[in-house]
């Protein structure tokens, strides 16, 4: 058993502390007020990014045997115990190697890594806001691909005016993986038939997608008033304004933010196919189309409370919200019964120590 301290740890019912966590067995055995601590960390729920193309100079497509292991390290370092590796637009026939080589990583001894929750692929059947995904690539709904899929793809996203859309999510969702509307341009009526049809979250909210207009409401509008749907947010101070980045917590309101880097191996020039480089803050295209971020879950936090934004909403965002997304409801809390994936915070939120069920890493 391991006994952790810390001046704050942040539970489903809001911040407790002084605290002691006991772990035991890979879970949170118990959490309880204590009177005196020897140091100023926070203790948090370990973070879930749904959303992870690449990190630094390794891209998730093309990535093998060690490349994962120098995921692992720096998916860490930034605090995130579970992900997405993230697939964005290529020819169908392009995805079968990189998905094999998913289910190679996921496969791996879990001890010392951060879960690999499954897939997510971000295209081809994307809608009329492409952002850097090549339109050529982008195709109609093909549902007998979508019914072979692998089981660990665990979340799709697609554009909600693709004719084939509601068949395309009620068939994913009952699969048991989660689709979320993105990279488009829909109707309000074809947003809500989506939802009506089991889709459950907006890829990047703001970005990829038609805005918010006072007499012409576009995706992001319905997806700020609809509470069915979860909204991913990429803060990096760059795809969304801080001010409206805070505009978009107070929205979604406590249980419907998700934070998510939509990371890219910018120090590699590429994610998937797509070229790229860092230029004014972000990855983008030679025309200046943003391409992903170079933001790590640690950084978003930070920036979402320079925002404005509470922390403990921020926080939420980044480990609660997805974990509930995912299905994964043993993780995203500190609560006894729960896997022990923890972050220590130094009060200035940078990352000082990271538990994987309960082990230090």
């Amino acid at each position: 058993m391991t006994f952790v301290d810390a001046a704050r740890v942040l539970t489903p019912h809001g911040w407790t502390g002084p605290a002691r966590v006991h772990l035991e067995d890979g879970r949170v055995r118990s959490v309880a007020e204590v009177d005196h601590v020897s140091t100023d960390r926070s203790i948090v729920p370990g973070f879930v990014d749904l959303q992870v193309n690449g990190i630094d100079d390794v891209d998730v497509s093309t990535a093998d045997g060690a490349d994962w292991d120098h995921l692992d390290q720096l998916l860490l370092a930034q605090g995130v115990t579970t992900w997405c590796p993230t697939l964005v637009t290529m020819p169908l026939h392009k995805y079968e190697q990189p998905l094999a080589r998913i289910a190679s990583a996921m496969a791996r001894p879990a001890s010392s890594r951060p879960t690999i929750a499954g897939a997510h692929l971000e295209g081809p059947f994307l809608g009329g806001a492409p952002g850097a995904h090549p339109p050529a690539l982008i195709v109609p709904i093909d549902l007998a691909w979508l019914a072979a899929l692998p089981g660990h793809v665990a979340v799709v996203t697609l554009g909600a005016e693709q004719p084939d859309a509601v068949a395309a999510v009620r068939l994913l969702v009952g699969d048991g993986r989660l689709v979320s509307i993105g990279h488009t341009r829909c109707s309000e009526e074809q947003f809500d038939a989506a939802v009506a049809a089991g889709a459950r979250l907006t890829t990047h909210l703001f970005n990829g997608m038609s805005g918010v207009h006072h007499r012409e409401p576009g995706v992001a509008a319905f997806a700020l008033t609809e509470p069915a749907v979860c909204a991913s947010l990429i803060a990096d101070g760059v795809h969304v304004y801080r001010r409206v980045l805070r505009l978009a917590f107070q929205a979604l309101g406590a249980d419907r933010a998700v934070l998510v880097t939509d990371a890219v191996a910018w120090h590699a020039g590429n994610v998937g196919t797509i070229g790229m480089a860092m230029r004014d803050g972000a990855p983008r295209l030679p025309d200046g189309t943003l391409a992903g971020s170079a933001v790590t879950m640690q950084r978003a936090v930070q920036v979402c409370v320079e925002a404005g934004v509470h922390l403990e909403r921020a926080l939420v965002a980044a480990s609660t919200n997805p974990a509930r997304l995912l299905g994964l409801h043993d993780r995203g809390e500190v609560r006894p019964g729960a896997r022990a994936d923890l972050v220590a915070l130094s009060p200035d939120l940078e990352v000082e120590q990271v538990w994987l069920a309960g082990e230090p890493v």
